[in-house]
């Protein structure tokens, strides 16, 4: 992949957010010019890779759902049943049926760091209308005529392996559009399923590891514009990539597979700022466009030793006053860490370090001055940027092990009135909780 997301406060892959933003972590990433064998669409694609071989599978272990035929699906096909894959069972369905984005989803705002000053993400380009999840791109005047686009991430919800079916598909080229799974801390590995390349007339798999950010690529021809079943299943030995019902593609060396919490993710970007990709005649609209989503399916593997499932949005309700920690007073609207923050984070660090504590929740909060979902986006912000901090510190100490958890929690549960500055500052805050 040639671009995109992340860490908030960052500047290596670029900051995902500038300013009021969800964020993950930063990444580098190289631009390749992918060849794309010509011809109608089909299930054999061609692949380039850096550091190994992608093969195309034909005979799946297990069997892959594309859907369920329905002609009042927006699509033609319902989400797959609970039980569409053998040794699977369905974790996860969202038909997107209602007018508000789900609650268990985050949409992006703010400017990602990807080597194009020019892209720009906003909330009101998401929209849940129809049976519907839309991802919309246009010259947006409250952005001076940028080409705006839309995003959103299952951020509150990571698995170690399992299988992500998402039905989609876009309605002209321009936009990048990509489905991927983004790791909930560090960055490499990053695993994109689906990526358009602002094109419509194929799709690239991308499977990115190590620290150096190797990268093996698939591309396979295919109509985006029309609705397609894309998947990928990701277990502790390989990840395949699958299209309509049938595997195209598999990276099955181990050292190349990702084995840490990761989270679903589908985005647009635009490319307006930089120069054209070869293989991407549009990388900058013309037009208005959209990604449209009809499902989103996910299942695990029953057998639950090669499969763990975490809701990092589950933080505890009630903290034990031994084991909790807050951190505080930010910035409205804002994720910065000033130096009385970095203060309290390094404090934090040494009782990690002077108890042996081998887990971290970092919970995130706001206060209730902003839209819900600005709200909610921001404390998502504040609980990755601590994590991030905090994470440097324990390295600087030699301290492995401890694993971070993040959520949001939006303008919930505040501490202090906010119908003062006084009270609105104390709720503008990261509580942390140590196992």
């Amino acid at each position: 992949m040639n671009w995109r997301r992340h860490e908030f406060g960052h500047g290596t892959r670029g900051n995902r957010w500038s300013l009021i933003v969800w964020v993950s972590a930063l990444a580098i990433v190289v631009s390749i010019a992918l060849s794309v064998v010509p011809g109608s669409e089909s299930v054999t694609g061609a692949s380039t890779t850096l550091a190994s071989v992608v093969h195309h599978a034909t005979s799946p272990s297990v069997a892959v759902p594309d859907g369920t035929p329905l002609l009042s699906e927006p699509s033609g096909e319902a989400p797959p049943g609970p039980t569409a894959m053998t040794g699977y069972k369905r974790t996860y369905v969202n038909d997107f049926t209602g007018t508000k984005v789900p609650s268990d989803w985050n949409v992006y705002a703010g400017a990602p760091g990807s080597g194009d000053p020019g892209s720009q993400w906003a909330a009101n380009h998401v929209v849940v209308s129809g049976g519907l999840l839309q991802l919309n791109t246009w010259q947006d005047p409250a952005f001076g005529g940028k080409w705006v686009t839309g995003g959103v991430c299952q951020c509150g919800l990571t698995s170690t392996y399992g299988a992500y079916f998402v039905r989609s598909r876009v309605t002209g080229a321009g936009p990048t559009q990509v489905e991927l799974l983004w790791p909930t801390t560090g960055w490499p590995p990053e695993i994109d399923f689906n990526e358009t390349d602002g094109s419509t007339g194929f799709s690239m798999a991308t499977l990115h590891f190590d620290s150096n950010n190797d990268q093996v690529h698939s591309t396979i021809n295919a109509d985006m514009s029309q609705w397609h079943t894309w998947g990928v299943i990701w277990t502790a030995t390989s990840v395949s990539y699958t299209l309509d019902g049938k595997v195209w593609a598999e990276v099955d060396v181990p050292a190349e597979v990702p084995h840490q919490p990761m989270t679903l993710d589908i985005q647009q970007q635009t490319w307006c700022d930089v120069a054209p990709n070869p293989n991407s005649p549009s990388s900058c609209p013309t037009t208005p466009q959209s990604t449209l989503v009809d499902w989103v399916a996910e299942y695990s593997a029953v057998d639950t030793s090669t499969t763990t499932t975490t809701t990092t949005t589950a933080a505890p309700t009630t903290l034990a006053p031994t084991s909790a920690f807050t951190v505080r007073p930010f910035a409205a609207n804002s994720a910065s860490l000033s130096p009385k923050l970095k203060s309290q984070i390094a404090d934090l660090a040494n009782q990690i370090v002077s108890s042996s504590d081998s887990k971290v929740v970092l919970t995130g909060y706001s206060d209730s001055a902003s839209s819900e979902a600005t709200s909610l986006a921001v404390s998502r912000a504040r609980a990755l940027t601590v994590a991030k901090y905090l994470k440097r510190l324990l390295t600087d100490r030699h301290v492995n092990g401890v694993k971070i958890a993040t959520a949001g929690k939006g303008s919930a549960k505040p501490v202090a009135s906010n119908a003062t500055p006084l009270g609105r500052a104390k709720n503008r805050r990261v509580v942390v909780t140590l196992n």
